[in-house]
C-alpha cells in the first residue's frame, strides 16, 4: 500500500468515527447507556460496532501488507471481518509460530510472508 492510500483510509476512519461518537453523544451520554436494542441506547451500540470494525480494518492493513498472495489476503479479510479478535488472535499466533528461535519482534512485524 502507498502512503497516500493509508493516509486516506485512516483519515476517513478518524473523521467518521469522530462523527459517530459525536452523533451518539448528542443523543445520550455514554454513562447512561443501558442496553443493546432500545433507543437511544442502540446509538452507542452502533458507534461501538463501527469502532470495532475500524479496529479490524486497521489490523487488516498489516495483514494486507504481510500477505503477498491474493487468496490469503481475501481469506484473512473475511475471517477478520466475520470473527474479529478471534481471527486476529489466530493470525498473530500463526505468525508467531513461523518465527525461528531468536527472531526478534521486528521480524514478526516487519517481514512479509512469502
Amino acid at each position: 500500500m502507498h502512503k497516500r492510500t493509508l493516509q486516506c483510509v485512516f483519515a476517513f476512519i478518524l473523521v467518521s468515527l469522530t462523527a459517530f461518537t459525536v452523533w451518539a453523544s448528542t443523543r445520550q451520554s455514554v454513562l447512561d447507556w443501558g442496553g443493546l436494542t432500545t433507543p437511544p441506547d442502540n446509538l452507542w451500540t452502533i458507534a461501538t460496532l463501527v469502532d470495532a470494525d475500524y479496529g479490524f480494518l486497521t489490523f487488516y492493513v498489516w495483514v494486507l501488507w504481510k500477505e503477498t498472495r491474493a487468496l490469503p489476503r481475501v481469506a484473512w479479510f473475511l475471517a477478520i471481518m466475520l470473527l474479529g479478535n478471534i481471527a486476529m488472535s489466530a493470525y498473530v499466533l500463526r505468525q508467531l509460530a513461523r518465527l525461528a528461535p531468536g527472531d526478534s519482534m521486528s521480524t514478526l512485524l516487519c517481514t512479509r510472508n512469502s
